[in-house]
């Protein structure tokens, strides 16, 4: 019977629980696939802090380098860090993580040259497939002649520093007092290197790198992940704070209040930042699930806005495409033209607090142009049958006046006053909700009502 990787290969990075689902023998017979697939002479790998990741990178780079890669290990890195070095190097890159998963989760985020995404679609079904080959017939021999791979160490975080700072010019901005909940994740190793020498007053909040998240889980889209944040920035009479998820790919900001900053505010924020550096035009990318104030904001700063599915595989194939100079997600992921159309929140939060310390006023007033519609947030209900409750809650809406459907990603239901989005998880069994309105009421129903079709 042939191996099934199907429960850990994702849409877009491998993902599953060590030992239970994989482990360091699998990892090294990923490592030898994603060097045949991509054609990689050489690497170049990182990892989180997660007890298991240091011995699933080294087997990984073990499988790499027995078919001939030369391997690159930049050690503890934030997921932006390893897309850095892919770019800055010009090699195709492995970053170990589970991102904001709980401890026991680790997975694998690849990307090509340049860190040109690895998907579905873009060799990731091909590495499984090999994988899965291999593990039934023993791992591949290296071709007649070939000489294994050599493996050595380099340090990335002050050249990654250095990048971003490039990029967003912070010395002349007012004192910002900002709170940063790294959730002991790679935060913690990141912030104190691209901070330093600024004029950032910095409460550190949970640095110390701990992959059992001893605080709470390094997720803040989950509001309870932010509570400490946002107590600690009122206690602190703070101008803001920042959180970030396990791999610090993702920022998440809250104003002077406590209050959360949507990331579509964010997203809106930045673009138009971004817009007016290039000349007042540029296409910006945004996913189905941000608010209709991302399209508004970009066509007020004579910008063009794409809508795209949800996803850093299919927002970077976009941002390649279009030429795109930035795009954002729901989910506090932040894509950049000049950082490789990679995802940093690093580089995001660096233009919050640009934006911020440019001008005199609190976050709550600086954002409150940018956050214009009622929104439920994403709920998330875990569902037996996920095909099932979809065609529901589709059959519930198919002939209602007013209403259009579309599947560009799972259901998007759009009416002359709101809009919802449900669609599967790709890590997870659940089904995830996104309601916005005009008003707070007419959010509430709509949620409410498209919250029992999901539940059954």
């Amino acid at each position: 019977m042939a191996a099934d990787l199907s429960q850990i290969v994702k849409a877009y990075d491998v993902r599953g629980v060590v030992p239970d689902q994989w482990d360091e023998s699998l990892a090294e017979l990923f490592g030898a696939a994603f060097v045949e697939v991509v054609a990689a002479d050489a690497i170049v790998i990182g990892h989180d802090m997660r007890p298991s990741s240091p011995g699933l990178a080294a087997a990984f780079a073990r499988g790499a380098a027995r078919l001939g890669a030369d391997v690159t290990l930049i050690g503890l890195c934030s997921t932006d860090q390893l897309y850095y070095a892919s770019g800055a190097l010009n090699l195709p890159g492995a970053m170990f993580t589970a991102s904001h998963n709980p401890a026991q989760y680790n997975g694998i985020k690849m990307c090509r040259a340049g860190a040109a995404p690895v998907g579905q679609d873009t060799g990731l079904s091909q590495i499984r497939e090999l994988a899965e080959r291999w593990l039934d017939e023993g791992a591949p021999e290296p071709a007649a002649g070939t000489v294994p791979g050599s493996v050595s160490e380099r340090e990335t975080l002050g050249d990654y520093a250095a990048h971003l700072r490039g990029l967003v010019d912070l010395t002349s901005i007012r004192p910002l007092k900002v709170v940063v909940d790294a959730g002991n994740g790679m935060g913690g190793h990141t912030v104190p290197t691209v901070f330093d020498g600024l004029p950032l007053d910095v409460v550190p909040m949970y640095f110390e790198l701990d992959g059992t998240f001893p605080n709470h889980e390094a997720n803040p889209l989950d509001p309870k992940n932010i509570v400490d944040l946002q107590a600690r920035v009122r206690a602190e009479g703070a101008d803001l704070g920042i959180a970030f998820d396990g791999d610090a790919d993702r920022c998440f900001v809250v104003d002077e209040n406590g209050d959360p900053v949507a990331p579509s505010a964010i997203t809106a924020l930045v673009a138009a930042r971004e817009l007016a550096k290039n000349g007042g035009a540029g296409t910006i990318i945004h996913n189905l699930i941000t608010s209709w104030s991302v399209p508004e904001v970009v066509r007020e700063h004579g910008g063009t806005p794409v809508r795209t599915r949800v996803g850093h595989s299919f927002i970077k194939e976009e941002m390649a495409r279009t030429g795109a100079i930035f795009g954002g997600e729901h989910s506090a992921h932040y894509y950049f033209k000049d950082f490789w159309n990679a995802d940093t929140g690093m580089l995001a939060a660096l233009h919050v607090l640009a934006a911020l310390g440019g001008q005199d006023g609190p976050l709550s007033a600086l954002v409150s142009s940018y956050d214009r519609y009622a929104s439920s947030g994403e709920i998330n209900s875990t569902v037996a049958d996920q095909t099932a409750r979809l065609a529901a809650v589709r059959a519930a809406f198919t002939d209602r006046e007013g209403v259009t459907l579309d599947t560009l990603d799972g259901l998007t239901a759009t009416a002359a006053d709101w809009w919802f989005n449900v669609r599967a998880s790709n890590t997870e069994p659940l089904l995830r909700l996104n309601v916005e309105a005009r008003d707070e009421a007419t959010m509430s129903k709509i949620r409410d009502e498209a919250l029992s079709l999901i539940r059954g």
